[in-house]
């Protein structure tokens, strides 16, 4: 391993990407360049045995390049974006003050949306509001809960899809709790994020490989997967008792197609197929969220250059194509 190099004080650097496109093999190595501390920003690595189906990184390279804020969770307990910030921030100023570069990587970009902007003082998570409403939308759908935000709050319904179930119950819960509309809070929402809070430039670097290559590799990491005993990391979850498959955790990609198979509810060839278009549809909404990314520095063209010259362009000593 070479000898890590100094790099910028108060620098905060990102890497963003979608799901297989090499995200966490680039950082670990920057990480025998840099003194960095690897930040995940992932929402279903978070969760404790979960680790098949999520990509996390096995033990052994977990121990050698540490990642923050996996396996914070357990599978039963929510995790709002709220929460992440709050961690990720107490991350970055822990590395800092350790004199290492903060690296935020992952492929969950309303993480890295709310780290960048800002995000309002929303009220914290309750269990049993959002399960009161995790029943409804099983027993009335998502429409007529729309429907019921799109009364007591418009302007957060237009900006909140339909089938968005997470952000949908989230407008709902924080009606519930504070009494007045998510949109109010949004619009008291202090911008320059965690980076300006701290007196920190932000580096943003995005990783965009063709789609045809990210769809390639989504089949093939999923047949991997069932190889590795995804099958098996499912039915350890389902014999717990106390998790079920609309809980935050138990849709992830790839989670809620087994968990359909093992309950009989569809066949392999079936779950494969959903399991993998999931995925896609999740690379698509992340590039989607890409593209109208400002400011970022995209690494594709860097790609057969290696990660020295990723270091130069952390640094600032060189100029590569960046977003409009």
């Amino acid at each position: 391993m070479a000898t890590p190099e100094p790099v910028p004080a108060n620098t905060i650097v990102t890497l963003m990407g979608p799901t297989a496109s090499g995200k966490t093999d680039l950082a670990m190595q920057l990480a025998d360049l840099l003194p960095v501390e690897i930040i995940s920003v992932d929402s279903a690595t978070i969760y404790r045995g979960m680790d098949i189906g999520t990509a996390k990184p096995p033990a052994t390279v977990l121990e050698r390049y540490p990642h923050r804020l996996v396996d914070i969770k357990d599978p039963a307990q929510a995790y709002s974006v709220g929460e992440f910030v709050e961690d990720a921030k107490a991350c970055v100023v822990a590395a800092l003050a350790a004199g290492r570069l903060p690296l935020l990587v992952g492929g969950t970009m309303l993480y890295f949306k709310a780290f960048k902007g800002g995000l309002a003082d929303l009220p914290t998570t309750s269990a049993d509001v959002r399960s009161d409403l995790e029943r409804r939308a099983r027993r009335e759908g998502l429409a007529a809960l729309h429907a019921q935000l799109q009364k007591v709050d418009p302007t957060a319904a237009a900006a909140i899809h339909p089938n968005n179930r997470q952000r949908l119950l989230r407008a709902l819960e924080v009606h519930a709790m504070a009494g007045k509309p998510i949109s109010e809070f949004w619009a008291q929402q202090q911008p320059g994020g965690v980076a300006g809070s701290l007196g920190c430039r932000l580096v943003e670097l995005a990783v965009e490989p063709p789609r045809e290559l990210i769809h390639a590799r989504i089949e093939r990491r999923f047949e991997q997967m069932l190889d590795a005993g995804l099958l098996d990391e499912v039915r350890s979850l389902m014999a717990r008792g106390d998790l079920s498959i609309e809980m935050p955790s138990m849709r992830a990609v790839g989670y809620r197609q087994v968990w359909q198979y093992l309950s009989g509810e569809i066949d392999r060839t079936t779950m494969v197929d959903k399991a993998v278009a999931a995925s896609r549809q999740l690379a698509k909404r992340q590039v989607t969220w890409l593209r109208a990314w400002t400011g970022k520095t995209v690494l594709n063209d860097l790609a057969k250059a290696g990660p020295e010259a990723i270091l130069q362009s952390i640094r600032g000593d060189r100029i590569v194509r960046t977003s409009p």
